[in-house]
């Protein structure tokens, strides 16, 4: 753990050099990841559990929360194939390709991370909405609807997950040699058998990691898609704006149940992402002592 995010540089390296120094800097910074992180984790669990296990069951297995959970995955499970395929698809062209606007593509790759989901939910209003959307009458007459409906809650997580997979997986691209790409196309392969034979294999990781968080967004989502769902139960609740809305109605239990069910979801994510890390960590040590033999 850095030291100099809690203390100054200098008092920090001083008090590194005194006997006890280190301890106090590594309770301290453990202290600082208790407070803001582990107690407040623990008592979304600790209130969903405090009226026993019926009550937790009651507050996940209503119709409403059945719901708020099948539709948030579902948003999700359309949402990553969809960016994974772009997102390495963006990631090729920005580290295989010089052209005009490229600085542009990698400006408009890290724009969904600094725009406030809020807002994101306006945009798509704006666009889509039949009474002031700019493309309304071309949604109104298709009596395609986008506003209130699931496609565009999807559009907007598709929106503020767009980086994930693209942001991981360039930094690999970049780092390639393209050699090993040459030679499979000089011995006859195809684009096709170049990919998943040569380039996948050295960007499955980094993919990995990009669909783990990628997917952990967009079942955490609540911004974009409370502003462009309407909240409407049992049709557009997702399982956080149906927390928020448990939670107005004073029944906390149901709320913090559900809520715990999202911090289960975001653990194992937490967990599958360090597991594939250790796993790539432990591949590339193997491959390592195997050039050297």
């Amino acid at each position: 753990m850095r030291i100099s995010l809690f203390l100054p540089k200098q008092l920090a390296l001083r008090l590194q050099q005194l006997p006890w120094g280190r301890y106090l800097l590594i309770g301290l910074g453990l202290s600082f990841l208790a407070i803001v992180v582990l107690f407040p984790l623990l008592t979304v669990f600790y209130q969903a559990f405090a009226n026993g296990m019926t009550a937790y069951w009651q507050g996940i297995t209503t119709p409403e929360a059945q719901h708020a959970i099948v539709l948030t995955l579902a948003i999700a499970l359309i949402t990553m194939p969809v960016n994974t395929v772009f997102g390495i698809a963006i990631a090729w062209i920005l580290a295989r390709y010089h052209f005009l606007g490229k600085s542009v593509l990698v400006g408009l790759l890290d724009l969904p991370l600094a725009i406030s989901p809020v807002v994101v939910g306006l945009m798509f209003i704006l666009l889509y909405s039949p009474t002031v959307g700019i493309f309304g009458s071309w949604v109104e007459a298709s009596n395609f609807k986008v506003i209130f409906a699931l496609p565009g809650m999807v559009l907007t997580t598709l929106f503020v997950t767009l980086p994930f997979v693209a942001r991981e997986v360039l930094p690999v691209f970049q780092s390639m040699e393209i050699e090993a790409e040459e030679a499979a196309q000089t011995l006859g392969a195809n684009a096709w058998q170049i990919f998943w034979r040569v380039t996948f294999p050295t960007i499955r990781w980094a993919v990995l990691y990009g669909v783990i968080l990628c997917t952990s967004r967009a079942i955490g989502e609540f911004g974009a898609v409370s502003v462009i769902s309407g909240k409407l139960i049992l049709e557009t609740n997702t399982l956080t704006l149906h927390i928020e809305q448990v939670y107005a109605e004073y029944q906390t239990v149901a709320a913090f149940a559900c809520a715990s069910l999202l911090a289960l979801l975001a653990l194992l994510t937490l967990v599958a992402q360090e597991l594939l890390r250790m796993t790539d960590k432990l591949q590339t040590s193997v491959h390592a002592s195997r050039s050297k033999n």
